[in-house]
């Protein structure tokens, strides 16, 4: 049997996060992930500094090798072929272009923790005030990062079918150097639908390209998406040769997710507890955050982790992304309405800087997470 102070399940960002942290502290980790890493992750995948300052990420060390591409602009507009797009250009970069099959597997080898790639979970039972996982491995505290389809969620109910999930197909190619692709790496685009409920993403990584669409229900992803393809052949943003495989993925927006973030003994963080920004959908920094926040509770924790002792994690995710909502008042205004108002916002370059922007996409009013 193999004893530690502390168990992760999923070697994600809110994952490696949290073994970092607890390592850091002394802690004996161990990682589990169902997946063997270097793992296939497709994500449209970028890093702003307030991620790159929580994790003390080396940054001249990290590109050596890997992706790591600066953002200075957006190109945005709508999924409509007779809308004008519109350009924000930044005078520093703002995000950082990477790949989470670099990423991902970077911030699991320097967590220094024990990890366990290829492995399920085939069994997860708690045992008085222990945890035992595989019948193998055993810990006071369990900490949920499997992402939207964690068996730790799943454990302390959630993962139910009525959850509102936000549905994503995209993929991930390799440029041909002869391919003539006028996106610029420096300036992603993003294309919303007219009922703002989606948006579609076209990013140059370096050598890579990344192009994707996601929806708020995911009613008729596909069609969707092939939509999507259409309109950017069509405006001529995609070399005709360029597809890929659609792969597909599903998360939560934090401020209508159900799921509970603490139980006697547990913990959950990142996408298994529902934590992507609304509406852009991002997860990366709240992964990275709930991690380190949950560290520092586990810490605090002195050894008991009793929900009582771990209900500060609770009032640390709320005071960092506000109080989780039900329902939502944009379900009650006409689409037409919606539909006109996301054409004015679109359509305004001072409205696109300062609200789609750096407040849905960079998050900008918020500084960067630091912990004692």
């Amino acid at each position: 049997m193999r004893r530690c102070d502390a168990v992760v399940v999923g070697g994600g960002p809110a994952g490696s996060s949290c073994a970092w942290a607890l390592r850091r502290g002394g802690a004996d980790v161990v990682v589990v992930d169902r997946a063997p890493f270097p793992r296939d992750k497709v994500c449209a995948g970028w890093v702003t500094p307030a991620v790159i300052a929580a994790l003390e990420l080396d940054t001249d060390e990290y590109r050596r090798g890997r992706t790591f591409q600066p953002i200075t602009a957006f190109r945005t507009g709508r999924i409509d072929p007779r809308s004008r797009d519109v350009e924000t250009r930044y005078d520093r970069p703002v995000s950082f272009g990477i790949r989470r099959c670099e990423f991902d597997h970077y911030l699991l080898c320097r967590s220094g923790a024990d990890v366990r790639p290829a492995t399920p979970i085939t069994s997860l039972r708690r045992e008085g005030d222990r945890w035992l996982l595989n019948e193998e491995i055993e810990a006071p505290v369990l900490v949920g990062a499997g992402g939207h389809f964690c068996p730790v969620a799943r454990h302390l109910g959630g993962g139910g079918g009525s959850e509102p999930i936000v549905a994503a197909q995209e993929y991930e190619v390799p440029l041909d150097g002869a391919e003539d692709c006028p996106v610029r790496a420096e300036a992603p685009e993003l294309y919303f639908a007219p009922d703002l409920k989606g948006y579609g993403w076209c990013f140059r990584k370096q050598g890579v390209i990344n192009v994707g669409y996601g929806r708020f229900g995911g009613d008729r992803l596909s069609v969707h998406v092939a939509g999507f393809l259409d309109f950017l052949r069509q405006r001529a943003r995609l070399p005709a040769s360029l597809t890929g495989r659609l792969k597909g993925h599903a998360y939560l927006l934090y401020d209508q997710a159900p799921r509970p973030l603490v139980g006697d003994g547990v913990l959950l963080v990142g996408d298994a507890a529902g934590l992507a920004y609304a509406p852009s959908g991002e997860g990366i920094r709240t992964a990275v955050e709930s991690g380190l926040l949950a560290a520092q509770t586990i810490r605090e924790a002195r050894g008991g982790f009793d929900r009582a002792r771990l209900e500060p994690y609770r009032a640390r995710i709320e005071a960092r992304f506000g109080r989780r909502r039900s329902g939502g008042l944009g379900r009650l205004i006409p689409s037409r309405v919606v539909e006109a108002l996301g054409a004015r916002l679109l359509a305004s370059a001072w409205l696109t800087r300062r609200v789609v922007l750096d407040r849905w996409f960079l998050h900008a009013h918020q500084p960067a997470l630091t912990l004692p």
